[in-house]
């Protein structure tokens, strides 16, 4: 059957990481390319792992103390202008409108690449006091960036997001707020998506176009490339000068205020599937997973199989995400489907099982088999899927700890860059030169300054002066 054989077409990752990825989100249905050139259809199943992930981080911001709300896809030029480092980053990307319908604009817009300008244009017309502070929002929504070179999930023209926006009467307020959301994204990869990362703060370089800091949490894929996976910005009150933006403080004086903003994409889908995927397609972690266990009957043609299995999976729907394959392809089929679309734990029922009162019960991050009473599945399932989601975290974190490097000096670093994928922490001295010299020598770029600082050496490892910053460097997405 034409299906049978696509489940086998995936690529190995060790033959070709890229074409890997490419069958996975293909194969797996997450995705369909579109005649829109640089866009993708994100099809049911890849939506599906996308609202679980919104479900769990919507909550996160919620109690956080945050709203949300919905702002305009367009921008009209003038606005845009207003804050200068900010337009010169993005209007490369701009897709611009310049008609509505047959008749030119006066003004052309901007479909919005990110909705700093648009918060700051609202936040003008409703700050008067510091009573009217701080404003916490958050925006679900989707942008465009008319990039190059696309790839599903990872970079593509048109992408689905959130983005944070927060304004406050203090520095020190917004600098708490800009820490405390990259904690928050901190949690969500570890805890949720099984994702270790790195938190720390970006070079100039690297910032986010109009921010006075850029923070960010970066992640070791499958291939020792990093992604960067969520990004928290500290604006100061550049934007808020930029756009008049003032309040009358407790003292009734007339003050700036202070921004934030914060953002993660659906690429965190890419990084699931380069991070915990396998040869055999996707591997989700539990808490996003569009179907956390799958029951598939055996010998279903015999008496009482099938029901045996209905009834089981309508328990089994009371306290998980379940699903019952009772189509007319054979066990093995289904066994590969069900790995290909990373379900975490597949449930086996056949004659000898109901005999026996039992199931069989496999898991999708190891393989390992284990045989379950059927009057155990309730406390059994969950107790598997958070071992399930443990496995996969402690997998992650132990290649990401064995394909991490320490370089001392620029040979050191060209050599481990060439021929060790994975990350390389080496001292820096803080200069533009140097970080520009170790992508063009060693092809490798600045990841973050991390919170948590090992002293490797005392000197720069492009230059040999004197340096007190360690920083990760590696090839990225």
């Amino acid at each position: 059957m034409a299906k049978e054989k696509l489940v086998k077409e995936i690529t190995s990752m060790d033959e070709d990481f890229a074409k890997w990825y490419t069958d996975v989100v293909v194969k797996a249905e997450l995705i369909d390319y579109s005649s829109v050139k640089g866009c993708m259809i994100i099809r049911p199943y890849g939506w599906a792992i996308w609202e679980n992930i919104q479900k769990i981080m919507d909550g996160m911001f919620k109690e956080t103390g945050h709203e949300n709300v919905s702002m305009p896809m367009f921008i009209p030029e003038s606005l845009l202008q207003k804050e200068k480092d900010h337009v010169e980053g993005f209007a490369p990307e701009v897709a611009w409108v310049t008609h509505g319908g047959n008749d030119k604009l006066e003004e052309r817009m901007c479909v919005r690449p990110t909705s700093e300008t648009l918060f700051c244009d609202h936040y003008k017309n409703i700050i008067h006091s510091w009573r009217d502070l701080p404003k916490l929002y958050n925006q679900w929504c989707s942008v465009v960036r008319w990039e190059k070179t696309t790839r599903p999930f990872l970079r593509s023209r048109e992408f689905h997001w959130q983005e944070g926006h927060t304004i406050h009467a203090s520095a020190e307020e917004a600098q708490a707020e800009t820490i405390r959301m990259l904690n928050v994204y901190a949690e969500f990869a570890e805890k949720y998506l099984a994702i270790p990362v790195i938190k720390g703060v970006k070079t100039e370089k690297e910032r986010f176009a109009g921010a006075v800091n850029t923070y960010t949490i970066e992640a070791m894929m499958h291939d020792g490339k990093a992604l960067q996976s969520g990004t928290s910005h500290f604006f100061g009150d550049g934007f808020a000068k930029a756009f008049g933006i003032q309040f009358t403080d407790k003292e009734n004086k007339l003050s700036t205020p202070f921004q934030t903003s914060w953002g993660v994409s659906t690429r965190l889908i890419g990084a699931i599937i380069m991070t915990h995927g396998d040869d055999n397609g996707l591997v989700l972690p539990p808490a996003i997973a569009p179907i956390q266990v799958v029951v598939v009957p055996i010998a279903s043609h015999k008496a009482g199989v099938t029901e045996k299995a209905t009834e089981v999976y309508e328990g089994l729907k009371k306290i998980c995400r379940a699903k019952i394959d009772l189509s007319e392809q054979s066990p093995g089929w289904k066994f590969a489907e069900y790995e290909m679309k990373g379900v975490p734990l597949r449930l086996e029922l056949g004659p000898r099982d109901i005999e026996n009162n039992c199931c069989v019960i496999a898991r999708r991050d190891n393989g390992e088999k284990i045989t379950v009473s059927l009057d155990e599945l309730e406390t059994k399932i969950p107790e598997l899927l958070a071992a399930v989601n443990e496995g996969l975290y402690e997998k992650a974190l132990n290649r990401r700890n064995t394909m991490m490097y320490d370089a001392h000096n620029m040979d050191e670093m060209c050599d481990i860059a060439e021929n060790k994928p994975g990350f390389i922490r080496a001292m820096w001295c803080g200069e533009r030169e140097c970080e520009d010299a170790l992508k063009e020598k060693a092809g490798v770029t600045s990841r973050c300054i991390p919170f948590e600082q090992v002293n490797i050496s005392d000197t720069c490892v492009c230059c040999g002066k004197k340096a007190d910053k360690m920083l990760y460097w590696g090839k990225a997405y």
